[in-house]
Protein backbone atom coordinates (compact mmCIF):
# COMPACT_ATOMS: atom_id res chain seq x y z
CA UNK A 1 0.00 0.00 0.00
CA UNK A 2 1.01 3.60 -0.27
CA UNK A 3 -0.19 7.06 0.64
CA UNK A 4 0.47 10.23 -1.30
CA UNK A 5 0.92 13.44 0.64
CA UNK A 6 1.31 17.14 -0.09
CA UNK A 7 2.29 19.24 2.88
CA UNK A 8 2.21 22.55 1.10
CA UNK A 9 5.62 23.69 2.38
CA UNK A 10 9.20 22.98 1.44
CA UNK A 11 12.62 24.39 2.07
CA UNK A 12 16.07 23.94 3.56
CA UNK A 13 17.58 24.90 6.89
CA UNK A 14 20.57 24.08 9.08
CA UNK A 15 20.20 21.22 11.53
CA UNK A 16 18.86 22.21 14.93
CA UNK A 17 21.25 21.83 17.84
CA UNK A 18 19.38 18.67 18.83
CA UNK A 19 19.64 17.29 15.31
CA UNK A 20 23.37 18.07 15.24
CA UNK A 21 23.79 15.97 18.36
CA UNK A 22 21.95 13.09 16.69
CA UNK A 23 23.82 13.53 13.41
CA UNK A 24 27.12 13.15 15.24
CA UNK A 25 25.80 10.04 17.00
CA UNK A 26 24.68 8.56 13.68
CA UNK A 27 28.22 8.77 12.34
CA UNK A 28 29.88 7.55 15.53
CA UNK A 29 27.65 4.46 15.78
CA UNK A 30 27.97 3.36 12.17
CA UNK A 31 26.18 0.06 11.63
CA UNK A 32 24.75 0.24 15.17
CA UNK A 33 23.00 3.56 14.56
CA UNK A 34 19.69 1.65 14.52
CA UNK A 35 20.01 2.04 18.30
CA UNK A 36 18.83 5.60 17.64
CA UNK A 37 15.67 4.45 15.86
CA UNK A 38 12.41 5.12 17.71
CA UNK A 39 9.80 2.35 17.40
CA UNK A 40 6.26 3.39 18.30
CA UNK A 41 2.74 1.96 18.13
CA UNK A 42 -0.40 4.02 17.47
CA UNK A 43 -3.51 2.03 18.48
CA UNK A 44 -6.54 2.37 16.24
CA UNK A 45 -9.28 3.64 18.55
CA UNK A 46 -12.83 2.55 17.70
CA UNK A 47 -13.95 0.79 14.56
CA UNK A 48 -12.08 2.61 11.83
CA UNK A 49 -11.53 1.34 8.32
CA UNK A 50 -8.22 1.28 6.47
CA UNK A 51 -8.95 4.48 4.57
CA UNK A 52 -9.53 6.42 7.79
CA UNK A 53 -6.29 5.09 9.27
CA UNK A 54 -4.24 6.00 6.21
CA UNK A 55 -5.87 9.44 6.03
CA UNK A 56 -4.90 10.15 9.65
CA UNK A 57 -1.30 9.18 8.91
CA UNK A 58 -1.30 11.36 5.79
CA UNK A 59 -2.48 14.37 7.80
CA UNK A 60 0.30 13.89 10.36
CA UNK A 61 2.93 13.80 7.62
CA UNK A 62 1.49 16.86 5.91
CA UNK A 63 1.25 18.84 9.17
CA UNK A 64 4.76 18.19 10.46
CA UNK A 65 7.67 19.09 8.23
CA UNK A 66 10.04 16.80 10.12
CA UNK A 67 8.10 13.76 8.82
CA UNK A 68 8.90 14.71 5.21
CA UNK A 69 12.49 15.78 5.75
CA UNK A 70 15.78 14.25 4.64
CA UNK A 71 19.05 14.97 6.45
CA UNK A 72 22.66 15.49 5.44
CA UNK A 73 25.82 17.33 6.50
CA UNK A 74 24.35 20.37 4.77
CA UNK A 75 21.27 20.40 6.99
CA UNK A 76 17.58 19.46 6.76
CA UNK A 77 15.74 19.37 3.45
CA UNK A 78 11.94 19.59 3.72
CA UNK A 79 10.01 18.17 0.77
CA UNK A 80 6.56 19.35 -0.15
CA UNK A 81 5.12 16.08 -1.46
CA UNK A 82 5.87 12.41 -1.84
CA UNK A 83 4.72 8.82 -1.46
CA UNK A 84 5.14 6.60 1.60
CA UNK A 85 4.99 2.83 1.16
CA UNK A 86 3.14 1.04 3.97
CA UNK A 87 3.10 -2.66 4.81
CA UNK A 88 -0.05 -4.55 5.79
CA UNK A 89 0.42 -7.20 8.50
CA UNK A 90 -2.20 -9.75 9.57
CA UNK A 91 -2.20 -10.34 13.33
CA UNK A 92 -3.80 -13.78 13.13
CA UNK A 93 -4.67 -15.29 16.53
CA UNK A 94 -2.28 -13.04 18.47
CA UNK A 95 -3.24 -9.80 20.21
CA UNK A 96 -3.09 -6.95 17.73
CA UNK A 97 -1.09 -4.59 19.94
CA UNK A 98 1.43 -7.31 20.74
CA UNK A 99 1.95 -7.94 17.04
CA UNK A 100 2.24 -4.19 16.40
CA UNK A 101 4.92 -3.86 19.05
CA UNK A 102 6.88 -6.69 17.53
CA UNK A 103 6.51 -5.27 14.01
CA UNK A 104 7.68 -1.82 15.15
CA UNK A 105 10.71 -3.46 16.73
CA UNK A 106 11.47 -5.35 13.54
CA UNK A 107 11.17 -2.17 11.47
CA UNK A 108 13.64 -0.52 13.84
CA UNK A 109 16.37 -3.08 13.07
CA UNK A 110 17.15 -1.46 9.72
CA UNK A 111 19.37 1.62 9.53
CA UNK A 112 17.83 4.69 7.86
CA UNK A 113 19.34 6.17 4.72
CA UNK A 114 18.90 9.70 6.03
CA UNK A 115 19.65 11.48 2.79
CA UNK A 116 17.34 9.45 0.57
CA UNK A 117 14.66 7.86 2.76
CA UNK A 118 11.62 9.27 4.52
CA UNK A 119 12.26 9.52 8.28
CA UNK A 120 9.55 6.99 9.18
CA UNK A 121 8.50 3.48 8.18
CA UNK A 122 5.01 2.17 8.91
CA UNK A 123 2.89 -0.96 8.84
CA UNK A 124 -0.84 -1.33 9.53
CA UNK A 125 -1.66 -4.35 11.67
CA UNK A 126 -5.09 -5.83 10.87
CA UNK A 127 -7.11 -8.35 12.81
CA UNK A 128 -10.45 -9.89 11.89
CA UNK A 129 -10.63 -7.69 8.82
CA UNK A 130 -10.12 -4.29 10.47
CA UNK A 131 -7.08 -2.11 11.31
CA UNK A 132 -5.95 -2.61 14.87
CA UNK A 133 -2.77 -0.54 15.14
CA UNK A 134 -0.20 1.43 13.19
CA UNK A 135 3.34 0.18 13.86
CA UNK A 136 6.06 2.72 13.08
CA UNK A 137 9.71 3.45 13.47
CA UNK A 138 11.13 6.97 13.24
CA UNK A 139 14.67 8.18 12.96
CA UNK A 140 15.75 10.09 16.06
CA UNK A 141 16.84 12.90 13.74
CA UNK A 142 13.15 13.58 13.10
CA UNK A 143 11.54 13.00 16.50
CA UNK A 144 12.28 12.56 20.17
CA UNK A 145 10.03 10.80 22.68
CA UNK A 146 8.21 14.01 23.58
CA UNK A 147 7.42 14.46 19.89
CA UNK A 148 6.06 10.92 19.73
CA UNK A 149 3.71 11.72 22.59
CA UNK A 150 2.49 14.79 20.68
CA UNK A 151 1.90 12.67 17.57
CA UNK A 152 0.00 10.10 19.64
CA UNK A 153 -2.41 12.78 20.90
CA UNK A 154 -2.97 14.14 17.41
CA UNK A 155 -3.48 10.62 16.07
CA UNK A 156 -6.21 9.99 18.62
CA UNK A 157 -7.92 13.29 17.75
CA UNK A 158 -7.76 12.62 14.01
CA UNK A 159 -9.36 9.20 14.38
CA UNK A 160 -12.20 10.90 16.25
CA UNK A 161 -12.68 13.26 13.32
CA UNK A 162 -11.44 16.36 15.19
CA UNK A 163 -9.97 19.35 13.39
CA UNK A 164 -6.46 20.23 14.53
CA UNK A 165 -5.09 23.78 14.81
CA UNK A 166 -2.26 24.81 12.47
CA UNK A 167 1.26 23.88 13.53
CA UNK A 168 2.84 26.97 15.05
CA UNK A 169 6.52 25.94 15.21
CA UNK A 170 8.57 23.66 12.97
CA UNK A 171 12.19 22.45 13.27
CA UNK A 172 13.40 24.91 10.66
CA UNK A 173 11.88 27.71 12.78
CA UNK A 174 13.89 26.33 15.69
CA UNK A 175 17.06 26.29 13.60
CA UNK A 176 16.52 29.95 12.76
CA UNK A 177 15.96 30.81 16.41
CA UNK A 178 19.16 29.06 17.44
CA UNK A 179 21.11 31.18 14.96
CA UNK A 180 19.87 34.41 16.60
CA UNK A 181 22.07 36.55 18.84
CA UNK A 182 19.90 35.79 21.88
CA UNK A 183 20.28 32.04 21.51
CA UNK A 184 23.97 32.26 20.68
CA UNK A 185 24.33 34.09 23.99
CA UNK A 186 22.32 31.34 25.66
CA UNK A 187 24.70 28.80 24.17
CA UNK A 188 27.68 30.73 25.53
CA UNK A 189 26.17 30.71 29.05
CA UNK A 190 25.59 26.95 28.91
CA UNK A 191 29.12 26.31 27.71
CA UNK A 192 30.48 28.49 30.52
CA UNK A 193 28.48 26.42 33.03
CA UNK A 194 29.93 23.19 31.64
CA UNK A 195 33.44 24.67 31.74
CA UNK A 196 33.04 25.53 35.44
CA UNK A 197 31.68 22.08 36.26
CA UNK A 198 34.45 20.28 34.37
CA UNK A 199 37.11 22.31 36.17
CA UNK A 200 36.34 20.30 39.32
CA UNK A 201 35.30 16.98 37.79
CA UNK A 202 37.24 13.69 37.55
CA UNK A 203 38.78 13.05 34.16
CA UNK A 204 37.58 9.43 33.97
CA UNK A 205 34.30 7.70 34.80
CA UNK A 206 36.04 4.77 36.51
CA UNK A 207 38.91 4.70 38.96
CA UNK A 208 40.28 1.49 37.42
CA UNK A 209 41.59 0.52 33.97
CA UNK A 210 39.52 -1.63 31.62
CA UNK A 211 39.73 -5.39 31.91
CA UNK A 212 39.18 -8.12 29.36
CA UNK A 213 35.82 -7.43 27.68
CA UNK A 214 33.18 -10.06 27.21
CA UNK A 215 31.82 -11.01 23.81
CA UNK A 216 29.80 -9.04 22.81
CA UNK A 217 31.51 -6.14 24.54
CA UNK A 218 28.63 -3.63 24.64
CA UNK A 219 25.38 -5.06 25.99
CA UNK A 220 22.04 -3.77 27.25
CA UNK A 221 20.75 -5.35 30.45
CA UNK A 222 17.11 -4.60 31.34
CA UNK A 223 15.15 -4.90 34.56
CA UNK A 224 11.34 -4.95 34.74
CA UNK A 225 10.34 -4.06 38.29
CA UNK A 226 6.85 -3.07 39.44
CA UNK A 227 8.43 -2.47 42.85
CA UNK A 228 10.74 0.18 41.38
CA UNK A 229 7.74 2.04 39.96
CA UNK A 230 5.84 1.87 43.26
CA UNK A 231 8.83 2.98 45.33
CA UNK A 232 9.80 5.81 42.97
CA UNK A 233 6.23 7.10 42.93
CA UNK A 234 5.93 7.08 46.72
CA UNK A 235 9.30 8.75 47.21
CA UNK A 236 8.52 11.34 44.56
CA UNK A 237 5.25 12.25 46.23
CA UNK A 238 6.73 12.33 49.72
CA UNK A 239 9.77 14.41 48.79
CA UNK A 240 8.00 16.68 46.28
CA UNK A 241 10.56 15.95 43.57
CA UNK A 242 10.19 14.18 40.23
CA UNK A 243 10.35 10.42 39.95
CA UNK A 244 13.06 11.03 37.35
CA UNK A 245 15.25 12.65 40.01
CA UNK A 246 14.56 9.85 42.48
CA UNK A 247 15.65 7.14 40.03
CA UNK A 248 18.59 9.26 38.88
CA UNK A 249 19.79 9.60 42.47
CA UNK A 250 19.71 5.84 42.95
CA UNK A 251 21.57 5.25 39.67
CA UNK A 252 24.22 7.83 40.58
CA UNK A 253 24.77 6.22 43.97
CA UNK A 254 25.21 2.77 42.47
CA UNK A 255 27.55 4.11 39.79
CA UNK A 256 29.62 5.78 42.50
CA UNK A 257 30.05 2.46 44.27
CA UNK A 258 31.25 0.52 41.24
CA UNK A 259 33.40 3.37 39.89
CA UNK A 260 35.05 4.02 43.27
CA UNK A 261 34.21 7.72 43.02
CA UNK A 262 32.90 10.02 45.75
CA UNK A 263 31.72 12.42 43.04
CA UNK A 264 29.84 11.21 39.99
CA UNK A 265 29.59 13.09 36.69
CA UNK A 266 26.71 12.15 34.39
CA UNK A 267 25.22 13.48 31.19
CA UNK A 268 21.43 13.73 31.34
CA UNK A 269 19.48 13.36 28.12
CA UNK A 270 17.08 16.30 28.30
CA UNK A 271 14.17 17.08 25.96
CA UNK A 272 14.76 20.88 26.13
CA UNK A 273 11.04 21.67 25.92
CA UNK A 274 10.99 24.55 28.40
CA UNK A 275 10.44 27.13 25.67
CA UNK A 276 6.70 27.43 24.91
CA UNK A 277 7.37 27.32 21.18
CA UNK A 278 9.05 23.93 21.32
CA UNK A 279 6.54 22.34 23.68
CA UNK A 280 4.18 21.63 20.79
CA UNK A 281 6.82 21.04 18.11
CA UNK A 282 7.27 17.63 16.52
CA UNK A 283 11.01 17.37 16.03
CA UNK A 284 14.26 16.79 17.90
CA UNK A 285 15.53 19.49 20.24
CA UNK A 286 16.91 17.35 23.06
CA UNK A 287 20.50 17.78 24.20
CA UNK A 288 22.70 16.50 26.99
CA UNK A 289 22.82 18.26 30.35
CA UNK A 290 25.76 17.89 32.75
CA UNK A 291 25.42 17.07 36.43
CA UNK A 292 27.97 16.43 39.19
CA UNK A 293 26.80 14.80 42.40
CA UNK A 294 28.66 14.49 45.69
CA UNK A 295 27.94 11.03 47.08
CA UNK A 296 29.07 11.74 50.62
CA UNK A 297 25.46 12.58 51.53
CA UNK A 298 24.36 9.41 53.35
CA UNK A 299 20.66 10.20 53.78
CA UNK A 300 19.07 8.96 50.55
CA UNK A 301 15.89 11.08 50.69
CA UNK A 302 18.01 14.21 51.16
CA UNK A 303 20.28 13.05 48.33
CA UNK A 304 17.17 12.82 46.13
CA UNK A 305 16.38 16.46 46.90
CA UNK A 306 19.97 17.49 46.16
CA UNK A 307 19.89 15.54 42.89
CA UNK A 308 16.63 17.22 41.90
CA UNK A 309 18.03 20.72 42.48
CA UNK A 310 21.24 19.89 40.62
CA UNK A 311 19.27 18.42 37.71
CA UNK A 312 17.17 21.57 37.35
CA UNK A 313 20.34 23.64 37.12
CA UNK A 314 21.79 21.21 34.59
CA UNK A 315 18.64 21.38 32.46
CA UNK A 316 18.80 25.17 32.39
CA UNK A 317 22.24 24.86 30.82
CA UNK A 318 21.45 22.28 28.15
CA UNK A 319 20.94 24.66 25.20
CA UNK A 320 24.15 25.06 23.24
CA UNK A 321 25.82 24.86 19.86
CA UNK A 322 27.30 21.31 19.81
CA UNK A 323 30.27 22.41 17.68
CA UNK A 324 31.22 25.14 20.17
CA UNK A 325 30.69 22.73 23.07
CA UNK A 326 33.00 20.13 21.51
CA UNK A 327 35.71 22.75 21.03
CA UNK A 328 35.45 23.83 24.68
CA UNK A 329 35.57 20.24 25.97
CA UNK A 330 38.68 19.47 23.97
CA UNK A 331 40.37 22.59 25.31
CA UNK A 332 39.28 21.75 28.88
CA UNK A 333 41.16 18.47 28.84
CA UNK A 334 38.93 15.96 27.08
CA UNK A 335 37.04 14.67 30.12
CA UNK A 336 35.57 11.20 29.85
CA UNK A 337 31.84 11.91 30.24
CA UNK A 338 30.72 8.48 29.13
CA UNK A 339 28.06 7.97 31.83
CA UNK A 340 24.49 8.84 30.86
CA UNK A 341 20.98 8.90 32.29
CA UNK A 342 17.86 9.11 30.11
CA UNK A 343 14.21 9.03 31.13
CA UNK A 344 12.26 8.25 27.96
CA UNK A 345 8.82 8.60 29.54
CA UNK A 346 6.81 11.40 27.97
CA UNK A 347 4.96 11.98 31.26
CA UNK A 348 5.70 11.09 34.88
CA UNK A 349 4.40 7.90 36.41
CA UNK A 350 3.30 4.48 35.19
CA UNK A 351 -0.42 4.77 34.33
CA UNK A 352 -0.87 1.06 33.56
CA UNK A 353 0.84 -0.23 36.69
CA UNK A 354 -1.38 -3.01 38.12
CA UNK A 355 -3.33 -1.84 41.19
CA UNK A 356 -1.99 -4.77 43.20
CA UNK A 357 1.65 -3.75 42.57
CA UNK A 358 3.58 -3.27 45.80
CA UNK A 359 7.15 -3.18 47.07
CA UNK A 360 7.68 -6.91 46.65
CA UNK A 361 10.58 -7.72 44.32
CA UNK A 362 9.26 -11.22 43.62
CA UNK A 363 8.02 -10.18 40.17
CA UNK A 364 11.26 -8.41 39.19
CA UNK A 365 13.15 -9.92 36.27
CA UNK A 366 16.40 -9.01 34.55
CA UNK A 367 17.37 -10.02 31.05
CA UNK A 368 19.73 -9.16 28.21
CA UNK A 369 18.21 -8.73 24.76
CA UNK A 370 20.47 -6.39 22.84
CA UNK A 371 24.11 -6.11 21.94
CA UNK A 372 25.35 -2.98 20.18
CA UNK A 373 28.85 -3.30 18.67
CA UNK A 374 28.89 0.36 17.62
CA UNK A 375 27.31 1.78 20.80
CA UNK A 376 30.38 2.56 22.84
CA UNK A 377 28.89 3.84 26.08
CA UNK A 378 30.59 2.86 29.30
CA UNK A 379 27.39 3.38 31.32
CA UNK A 380 23.97 4.38 30.01
CA UNK A 381 20.92 4.14 32.28
CA UNK A 382 17.51 4.44 30.58
CA UNK A 383 14.06 4.56 32.17
CA UNK A 384 11.80 2.83 29.68
CA UNK A 385 8.39 3.84 28.37
CA UNK A 386 6.44 0.74 29.43
CA UNK A 387 3.50 2.19 31.43
CA UNK A 388 2.88 -1.06 33.29
CA UNK A 389 6.20 -1.65 35.02
CA UNK A 390 9.30 0.15 36.20
CA UNK A 391 11.63 -0.61 33.32
CA UNK A 392 15.26 0.37 33.79
CA UNK A 393 17.99 -0.66 31.36
CA UNK A 394 21.73 -0.30 31.46
CA UNK A 395 24.01 -0.31 28.44
CA UNK A 396 27.40 -1.36 29.74
CA UNK A 397 30.93 -1.69 28.42
CA UNK A 398 31.83 -5.13 29.76
CA UNK A 399 35.50 -4.16 29.90
CA UNK A 400 34.45 -2.06 32.90
CA UNK A 401 31.15 -3.63 33.91
CA UNK A 402 30.77 -7.37 33.34
CA UNK A 403 27.24 -8.60 32.68
CA UNK A 404 26.85 -9.87 36.26
CA UNK A 405 27.92 -6.48 37.62
CA UNK A 406 25.46 -4.66 35.35
CA UNK A 407 22.65 -6.90 36.59
CA UNK A 408 23.68 -6.29 40.21
CA UNK A 409 23.68 -2.52 39.59
CA UNK A 410 20.07 -2.60 38.39
CA UNK A 411 19.05 -4.67 41.40
CA UNK A 412 20.91 -2.25 43.67
CA UNK A 413 18.99 0.69 42.20
CA UNK A 414 15.75 -1.17 42.98
CA UNK A 415 16.95 -1.98 46.50
CA UNK A 416 17.85 1.65 47.25
CA UNK A 417 14.43 2.86 46.18
CA UNK A 418 12.43 0.12 47.89
CA UNK A 419 14.51 0.38 51.05
CA UNK A 420 13.91 4.13 51.32
CA UNK A 421 10.10 4.09 51.22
Amino acid sequence: MKIEFNGGTEGEAPLTWGQRLMWRAVHLMGDSQNYLNCPFVFPVYGRRDLTQVLDALRVLIERHETLRTTFSDAGQHILREGVLEIDLVEAGPERGLKVAGRVAGELAHTVFDHGAEWPLRCAVVVKDGRPFALACVFTHLAVDYHALALLAEEWKALLKGAALPPVAWQPRDQAGLEASDAWQARSARSIAYWRDVLADAPLEVFDHPPGEPEDPRFIEVTMDSPALAVAATRLSNRLAVSSTSVIMAACAGVLGEVSARSRVVMQLVHNNRRDARTRGMVGTVGQDALIVLDLRERDFPEFCRTTHRAALQAYRNAHYDPFAMTAMREKAGGHDLDAFFNDRRAAPGWPALPPEADLSVARTRTYTENAWPGVRFKVFFTVGTDPGTGRLSLIADTAYLPRTTAEQMLRSVEARLVGSV
